[in-house]
């Protein structure tokens, strides 16, 4: 098993955080799965975007699965930490033991990895990087 899954893992943590409410009073629909183009102008509150996926074999001799390690980024044009950090805490919610239906696999597990927050150049002021590992085996 390798990239078999992810599209379907991505649509379903995609469908979560966009579905959530408290995240939506955060970000409203500002939720991307690419980066904000070069040049364009960036969304006037914080935002989410998706980042890099590896994705490692977690075969067992009754099926084949995959362990996605993920990133999700959470942008902000604040001067201090508290609105990006309410946001990361609102993903973290969302996807933390999630049971996330996915077309054609199965949600073993999704886990926090790690984060890390650091100052970002300006406009963007604040910036999380948030890192979780999601385990799916194909049915």
């Amino acid at each position: 098993m390798s990239m078999e899954l992810s599209g379907a893992l991505q649509g379903a943590i995609y469908t979560a955080l966009s579905g959530d409410a408290t995240l939506s009073a955060l970000v409203g629909s500002e939720i991307y799965d690419a980066p904000i183009p070069a040049g364009s102008a960036l969304p006037a509150g914080p935002f989410v975007t998706f980042g890099e996926e590896g994705v490692k074999p977690f075969d067992t001799v009754t099926s084949r699965g995959g362990r996605h390690e993920f990133a999700v980024s959470v942008h902000s044009q604040a001067s201090g930490f508290a609105e990006a950090k309410a946001v990361a805490a609102a993903i973290g919610n969302i996807l933390v033991d999630a049971a996330l239906p996915l077309s054609g696999g199965h949600l073993v597990a999704l886990r926090f990895v790690k984060a890390q927050a650091k100052r970002g150049v300006a406009p963007e002021l604040r910036r999380i990087d948030m890192r979780f590992l999601a385990v799916v085996e194909n049915i």
